[in-house]
């Protein structure tokens, strides 16, 4: 599958009605018409066919510039199935195991505490029962947040400390780790699900084990092998400014900006023109819909490419089981806090959300669907039981602005006639 989104295939030869599939577009360009949306890219593939490449709008509203095929969008949190997959490529070579508690290559994190009482500013804090493991990071269970949360002290710790939406200016991946692991924990690892920084931490795991800095790693080993020739942390040197998304705030019932709805954030915009000093393993990467859509059908082969294999299938099952206690879903075992996923009837597993009860979940769908967004309402998801992979691209904060999942996994599977 190249990534310049040919569509090599007839809808109808892989069970797709191609004018029902229609409805999607017509769907998601409602909102750029009304002034939601900027604009927006989406793909469908069925059986590694793509099948539909759906765009309208624009990728800068102030100048007037379409969106193309090859718009390099921020893809935020869709760099933590990424920076998953490089783990578990170092967990297949035996460079650690799941159960390894992360000190042993970070000793920052060796003693950690846990907050139980007081404010940000005098917190009460107790000796952590259980050390942070690689499986916590990987599935959300460690105890670390974000600081944009603004639910809990401790996220105004993170706050105070410079770690809202982004990170201290010039502190790398290193220094970062050094200031988390100083701050206590939301509550004992594995006891909870909180969406965080853990895959920032997996990120710097990976830099440690491997002996690479994160964008060497991903570059050698995953993105050269799957010709992800455009995917990068912020723009290259080489790059065209202009090819990049201009990234728009929502601005619910406020006129201001180019419409009304939302508004073009210059400050959040410019931090992607450029190489950051930290390699954020959590929400770094630019990509393009070609290029991640290569990363997606990876998943959907079960770790194999056109030219080999980066992971075992086995080892990919393993990835979109759901890993939350008794098969539990968010919104039982975790924090009804902002995440890239609706919370009923989905479960989590090493880098994902899956739908484990479509009832609950309340949209057509299929159990072992699974799937990943970013904060700009970027997704994606792969449904293996309908051998079906959906990607979409805008750039609008924050995500939980505009229901487009759920509409992505009800227009689809709609058109779906076989």
């Amino acid at each position: 599958m190249g990534s310049d989104l040919r569509i090599g295939t007839d809808p109808s030869e892989v069970g797709v009605d191609g004018a029902r599939l229609q409805r999607l577009d017509r769907r998601l360009a409602r909102w750029v018409d009304d002034g939601q949306l900027p604009g927006f890219l989406v793909t469908v593939a069925r059986h590694g066919e793509l099948v539909h490449v759906g765009r309208y709008g624009r990728r800068n509203v102030e100048d007037g510039l379409p969106v193309e095929e090859d718009t390099r969008w921020r893809i935020y949190s869709m760099t933590k199935p990424v920076t998953s997959v490089a783990a578990m490529m170092l967990y297949e070579e035996g460079a650690f195991e799941l159960s390894d508690p992360i000190s042993k290559w970070l000793p920052e994190f060796a003693e950690p505490r846990v907050y139980v009482a007081g404010s940000s500013m005098k917190p009460v804090t107790v000796p952590a029962t259980e050390p942070i493991r690689v499986w916590h990071l990987l599935t959300h269970t460690s105890g670390l947040t974000y600081g944009f949360h603004h639910a809990h002290p401790v996220d105004a710790m993170y706050r105070a400390a410079g770690h809202e939406w982004g990170t201290p200016p010039g502190a790398d991946s290193a220094q970062v780790c050094r200031q988390w692991a100083s701050m206590p924990l939301v509550f004992q690892p594995g006891s909870d699900w909180n969406y965080g920084v853990s895959t920032d931490v997996l990120g710097r795991l990976v830099e440690v084990v491997s002996g690479q800095p994160l964008d060497e790693f991903f570059e050698q080993r995953i993105f050269a092998p799957l010709g992800m020739t455009d995917t990068s942390f912020g723009l290259r040197e080489d790059d065209d400014v202009d090819s990049l998304a201009r990234l728009y705030l929502a601005t619910p019932g406020q006129p201001g900006g180019p419409s009304s709805g939302m508004m073009f954030s210059e400050a959040f915009d410019a931090a992607a023109h450029s190489k950051p000093a930290f390699l954020s393993g959590g929400g770094g990467l630019v990509s393009t819909a070609g290029d991640y859509l290569r990363f997606i059908e990876l998943l959907r082969r079960g770790g194999s490419y056109d030219g080999g294999r980066l992971l075992g299938s086995r080892t990919i099952a393993h990835m979109v089981r759901n890993h939350l206690p008794g098969n539990q879903d968010l919104e039982s075992f975790g924090r009804p806090l902002f995440a890239e996923t609706p919370l009923r009837g989905v479960g989590f597993g090493l880098g994902f959300s899956m739908v484990i009860d479509p009832v609950r979940y309340a949209v057509v769908a299929n159990a072992g669907d699974f799937s990943w967004g970013g904060a700009a309402s970027t997704a994606f998801y792969v449904d293996p039981v309908e051998d079906v992979t959906v990607s979409f691209y805008t750039q609008l904060l924050p995500s939980s602005t505009l229901p487009i999942r759920n509409y992505l996994r009800a227009l689809v599977n709609q058109a779906l006639v076989d």
